[in-house]
C-alpha cells in the first residue's frame, strides 16, 4: 500500500473524508502512524525547555493530534453507522491502544507541571474570556485524569482506563451481534394482524435485506420493535419479540454483558478513589451542572412520584380496557403498549394508520431546516457531489444569512444491520479558526424504517420529534463559533449538552410547523385541523409511562455508580433490588435495561449521568418560555441570545452563565412538570 487516504489531504468538496477511498486495511497503518507523530508532538511540548506560556503550552496542544483526531472521525464514525467484521476487529485491536496513548498524554508529569504552572499564574498571563476559560478546561481535565497524583497511582489509572476501553468496545460490540442476530419472521396473515400498512411495508423490506423475499421480519431496531409491539394483536408474538428485546445483552454466551458491567463497575469506583472521591458518580458529576449525586437524584424523585402515581392511574385504564374486550390476564410489559395504543384511539380518536402518512421523512428535514432558517437565517442546499460512506447518507452544505459556508450537514436516516441502534449526531470535523476557519462536517445517524423503493418513508410523532431532537444537537456543533477545538460545539457538561437538542423538539409540536410540512404523502393535502389538535392533546397521553421508564433508568444508572466499588455486583440483582425499592410498576420495564445501556456501558459517555436529559429539560422547557413570553416562537431578539450564548458558544462559558446570558434568569422547574403534564400529580 503505497497511498493511505486516511493520511493524505482531504481536497475533495468541503474536504470531507475520502469515503469511496477508504478500505479497512487503510485504518491500522494509518493509526499506527498518527499516533507516532503525536507522540512526537506531545514530547516537544512536555520537554520544551522553554519556561510554558499560553502558546508553547495550551496552544500547541491545541494544535497537536490534527492528523489522529482526523483518523479517528472516521474510523468511530463508522464503527456505530456502517460498521462489518473487519472494522469491528480493529475496534478491538485498538481501543487498548487508544487508552495507552491518552493515559501517557495525561499522565505526563512535565506535561501537567507546565499547564499547571499556567493555572497557578492565570490573572497575570493577560488572557482574553476564552483563553482563560482554555487554560481552566486544560487544568480540570488533566487533573480530574491523575496528571497531578504520584507515580503509583498514575500507572494503575493508566491500566484501568485501558481494560475499561476494551470492556465498553466489547459491551457495544455484543449488543449489537444481539440486536443482528434476532429476527421475529412473520410467515402467515395471521402473523400480520393488526399491523398498519406502513409497517407491513418495512417489516417486507427488512426481510428482502436479510435475504428472506416474499416474507415479513421485524427487527431489535426500535422502529421496528416499538411499532410492532404498538399494534400486533398476537400477544404470543408481542411476548417473543419483547423478551428478545429486553434480553440483549443478558441471553449467557459470549455476547453476555453482565461480567462486563460487574468489572466495568468497580474499575469505575476504584478510579474514583485514586483521584480522592468516595464513589464514582460523585467523581463524575463534580464536573457537571449537577455538581452531585444528590442533586441530581433530588431532581429525578421529584418527578419519580407524580410520574409513578400517573402510570398507575395509566395501568388502572389498561387494565380496565383489556378486561372489557375479554382479555382476562393480568397487563404485562408486552401488552402496554398495545393497549395504550387501543386507548389513545379510542381517547383521542387516533389512529397511527391516519397519522403516518402525513409525516414523511423528506418533509420533516425540511421543517428541520426551515426552523433553523427562522431562527438562526441558515439555509441548506444538497450536495449530491459529495461521496459518503453509505448510499442511505445525504450531504447538505449549510450557509449563514450572508450566504457564506459554515458546515457540512450529513443525514443518514435509516436501519441497518451495520448500524448500531439508536440515535446519535457526531462530527466527521469540529469546527475551530485557531489557524482559520475550519468549518464542521456534523453527522445525525438515526434508525428509521426504510420505506420500498419508490415509496415515501414514514415517521411515527416520536420518530419525527426524535429527528428534531438530534438536529438541535448537529445545529448546536454547525453554528459552533469557538477559536479552541477544545471548546468547540457540543464539548460541555453532559447535563447541559442535552438542552440545545431539547429545546429545539418544541418547534416541531407548533401547530404552524405542522400545518406547513405535515402533508400527507400522496395528496399533498395538509393534516386537518381536527387531527392536529387531536394529535397535540394526545402530547402527554401515557407521559407515566415514558417518565417512569426513563427515570428508572437514570436512578438505576446513578445507584449503581454510586456504590463504593469494594465488592462484585450482581447486575441482574442489583437491578431487580433497585427497582423493587422503587416500586417500579409491573408493566414496565426501564428504558435501557442494564445489559444494554449503551449509554453508560459502551463507553463512558452517559455513566452515572443518564439524568442528564431531565436536567435539560428543566432548561428546555424554562427556555421555550422566553419565546412564548416573546409573542413569537421565532423571535429576532430571544433567538439572536439563544444562538450567541448557546448553540454558537460551544463551552466558553459555564453551562449556568451561558443560560443565564440566554434567559436573563436561573431556571425555573415549574415548567417541567407543565410540559410533562405531571403538575398536580400525587403519589
Amino acid at each position: 500500500m503505497t497511498v493511505n487516504p486516511l493520511l493524505q489531504p482531504w481536497t475533495g468538496p468541503f474536504e470531507a473524508p475520502p469515503f469511496a477511498a477508504v478500505r479497512p486495511e487503510h485504518y491500522r497503518p494509518a493509526f499506527d502512524m498518527a499516533l507516532a507523530e503525536n507522540v512526537s508532538e506531545i514530547a516537544a511540548i512536555a520537554d520544551n525547555p522553554a519556561a510554558p506560556t499560553f502558546d508553547n503550552t495550551i496552544l500547541a496542544m491545541e494544535r497537536a493530534g490534527e492528523k489522529l483526531d482526523k483518523v479517528c472521525s472516521v474510523f468511530f464514525n463508522l464503527s456505530g453507522s456502517d460498521t462489518n467484521d473487519a472494522i469491528q476487529a480493529i475496534e478491538r485491536e485498538m481501543a487498548p491502544i487508544l487508552s495507552r496513548h491518552g493515559s501517557a498524554i495525561y499522565l505526563n508529569k512535565a506535561l501537567f507541571q507546565r499547564i499547571d504552572a499556567l493555572w497557578s499564574r492565570r490573572d497575570s498571563l493577560g488572557l482574553d474570556g476564552e483563553q482563560a476559560r482554555v487554560i481552566e478546561r486544560y487544568h480540570t481535565i488533566f487533573s480530574r485524569a491523575g496528571g497531578g497524583l504520584p507515580d503509583a497511582a498514575k500507572t494503575r489509572l493508566a491500566a484501568i482506563s485501558e481494560r475499561l476501553a476494551t470492556l465498553g468496545t466489547q459491551f457495544g460490540q455484543n449488543v449489537l451481534a444481539d440486536e443482528r442476530a434476532y429476527e421475529l419472521v412473520l410467515d402467515t396473515p395471521e402473523d400480520l394482524v393488526g399491523l398498519p400498512a406502513s409497517l407491513v411495508a418495512a417489516a417486507a423490506a427488512a426481510a428482502e435485506a436479510r435475504g428472506k423475499p416474499g416474507k415479513h421480519v421485524i427487527t431489535l431496531s426500535r422502529s421496528s420493535i416499538e411499532p410492532f409491539l404498538q399494534f400486533s394483536a398476537r400477544r404470543d408474538l408481542r411476548e417473543e419479540a419483547f423478551q428478545a428485546w429486553a434480553k440483549r445483552g443478558e441471553n449467557g454466551g459470549e455476547t453476555d454483558n453482565r461480567a462486563i458491567i460487574a468489572e466495568t463497575v468497580t474499575l469505575r469506583a476504584e478510579r474514583a478513589k485514586l483521584l480522592g472521591y468516595e464513589s464514582f458518580a460523585a467523581f463524575r458529576l463534580a464536573d457537571s451542572m449537577a455538581k452531585t449525586p444528590d442533586a441530581a437524584r433530588h431532581l429525578l424523585h421529584s418527578v419519580w412520584e407524580p410520574a409513578k402515581a400517573r402510570a398507575g392511574r395509566e395501568a388502572s385504564a389498561l387494565q380496565a380496557l383489556a378486561s372489557a374486550e375479554g382479555d382476562n390476564f393480568a397487563i404485562a410489559p408486552w401488552d402496554w403498549r398495545y393497549y395504550a395504543e387501543r386507548r389513545r384511539k379510542a381517547e383521542f380518536d387516533l389512529d397511527e394508520a391516519e397519522i403516518k402518512p402525513y409525516f414523511q421523512l423528506d418533509k420533516m428535514i425540511d421543517a428541520a431546516f426551515y426552523t433553523a432558517e427562522q431562527l438562526f437565517g441558515v439555509s441548506f442546499t444538497l450536495r449530491p457531489d459529495i461521496p459518503l460512506y453509505h448510499p442511505d447518507a445525504r450531504a447538505w452544505e449549510v450557509k449563514d444569512a450572508d450566504g457564506a459556508a459554515i458546515a457540512l450537514f450529513i443525514g443518514d436516516y435509516f436501519a441497518r444491520t451495520s448500524k448500531r441502534s439508536g440515535a446519535w449526531m457526531n462530527a466527521f470535523r469540529s469546527q475551530q479558526r485557531l489557524d482559520g476557519a475550519i468549518l464542521p462536517i456534523i453527522v445525525n445517524v438515526m434508525n428509521f424504517a426504510k420505506a420500498p423503493e419508490g415509496e415515501a418513508s414514514l415517521l411515527s410523532f416520536d420518530d419525527a420529534r426524535t429527528l428534531f431532537h438530534e438536529f438541535g444537537h448537529g445545529l448546536h456543533g454547525m453554528l459552533s463559533d469557538v477559536t479552541h477545538p477544545i471548546l468547540s460545539g457540543t464539548s460541555v457538561s453532559r447535563d447541559f449538552v442535552e438542552f440545545p437538542s431539547q429545546l429545539y423538539e418544541h418547534w416541531f409540536e407548533e401547530p404552524a410547523l405542522l400545518r406547513r410540512f405535515a402533508v400527507h404523502k400522496d395528496s399533498g393535502a395538509p393534516i386537518p385541523e381536527a387531527l392536529l389538535r387531536r394529535l397535540l392533546d394526545a402530547r402527554n397521553f401515557n407521559q407515566g409511562f415514558a417518565t417512569v421508564e426513563y427515570t428508572a433508568s437514570a436512578l438505576v444508572d446513578l445507584d449503581l455508580h454510586s456504590r463504593g466499588g469494594d465488592a462484585p455486583v450482581d447486575v441482574s440483582a442489583f437491578e431487580k433490588e433497585t427497582l423493587d425499592k422503587l416500586g417500579m410498576p409491573q408493566g414496565i420495564i426501564m428504558r435501557h435495561r442494564t445489559p444494554h445501556f449503551q449509554h453508560v456501558f459502551a463507553g463512558d459517555g452517559y455513566s452515572s449521568a443518564y439524568y442528564a436529559y431531565l436536567w435539560s429539560e428543566v432548561l428546555d422547557a424554562d427556555g421555550f418560555d422566553a419565546f412564548t413570553e416573546a409573542g413569537d416562537i421565532f423571535d429576532p431578539a430571544t433567538a439572536k441570545r439563544l444562538r450567541d450564548h448557546v448553540y454558537s458558544a460551544g463551552n466558553k462559558a459555564d453551562p449556568e452563565a451561558a443560560y443565564r446570558a440566554f434567559r436573563g434568569r436561573d431556571p425555573s422547574s415549574e415548567a417541567l412538570l407543565r410540559k410533562r403534564g405531571l403538575v398536580g400529580e400525587a403519589a
